[in-house]
């Protein structure tokens, strides 16, 4: 066979290849349909930038507001807080974001970095009279990096963290992610129901079973969303990790911080999370039996915890130990 032949063959085994992988990219969002709120509660749109970012709120809007910000992962959601949100709403009013390039926000083909989110987030804080803030994993590095700016009243932090992809960051892994077709196959691969239940039942939860029945399919549709697989790269490569040194830089705020971590967590473990602690100058809440979603798992004692009621026998103080 000729070299022209040869060439003439592969490129109609990868234009058949492209097809299938479109056609099947097209099959998995029309199964995913359009996707509907993870909280219940009143929606609104905050525009930033050029895009629209969902949020739910709820609670009495006279009364104290505290922000909820969710981590970072390939299906991402203000769905994070859906067991903490309605218990927090009977006391304040309570609002929870999709970050912009998850959820229901919109989700252009950006280069999403943390300076990005930073910018999201003391913008959005700024909406609010010294809101107090819950942040869950590299959303704690967002917060603590504008909270002075944002005149925020205290902060929550869950499994807080300014790392939580490659060091430094992976070029490659972002290029193929963001590949048109290519990009849209792996993240097909990475954000299948089988993954998903994976890495929930892997560091996600001590219990998966508490996720909820229906929760893994919430994961499933937001993950194949149009454009879901550009902020996800981002994470993915980490070129969503801060620069930031969090231990000092929560220390030198002004609101005080608590920490709150799951005693069988192992992306951080629960020793990184003393070290922070200590660090920090802030109290640290230790939940027995949960990894990185106390807030899941435990909703009426994290609800306590950030209302300020100390936990019971089942999570303690890790400084009263």
């Amino acid at each position: 066979m000729s070299l022209r032949s040869k060439l003439s063959t592969a490129a109609k085994a990868t234009l058949v290849g492209a097809g299938v992988a479109v056609a099947a990219t097209r099959t998995l969002r029309e199964r995913a349909g359009e996707l509907e709120p993870a909280l219940d509660g009143r929606q609104g749109t905050f525009r930033w930038r050029g895009m629209d970012v969902a949020y739910t709120e709820a609670g009495d809007p006279d009364a104290e507001t505290i922000v909820l910000l969710h981590g970072m992962n390939a299906a991402a959601s203000s769905g994070e807080w859906r067991e903490t949100f309605p218990l927090l709403a009977e006391e304040y009013h309570v609002v929870a974001p999709d970050f912009p390039g998850f959820g229901r926000s919109d989700r252009p083909p950006l280069r999403y970095s943390a300076a990005l989110y930073e910018d999201f987030v003391r913008d959005f804080l700024k909406e609010f009279e010294e809101p107090r803030v819950v942040a869950s994993s590299l959303s704690s590095a967002y917060v603590a990096a504008v909270a002075d700016r944002a005149d925020v009243a205290d902060l929550t932090l869950v499994c807080p963290t300014a790392v939580g992809g490659p060091e430094p960051s992976n070029g490659w892994i972002r290029g193929v992610v963001r590949a048109p077709i290519v990009g849209d196959a792996v993240f097909a691969l990475l954000t299948t129901r089988a993954a998903i239940r994976y890495f929930n039942a892997d560091h996600g939860y001590w219990d998966p079973a508490k996720a909820g029945e229906d929760w893994p399919d919430y994961e499933w549709r937001t993950a194949h969303q149009a454009n879901a697989r550009f902020a996800p790269a981002a994470f993915l490569s980490g070129d969503l990790n801060s620069d930031l040194d969090l231990g000092s830089t929560l220390a030198d705020l002004d609101a005080p911080v608590t920490v709150v971590w799951g005693r069988e967590a192992d992306l951080p473990p629960l020793s990184e999370g003393r070290d922070l602690a200590e660090r920090a100058d802030a109290e640290l809440v230790v939940f027995d039996d949960t990894m990185l979603l106390p807030h899941v798992e435990f909703p009426v004692q994290f609800a306590d915890t950030v209302r300020g009621i100390r936990p019971d026998e089942s999570v303690r103080a890790e400084a009263d130990e």
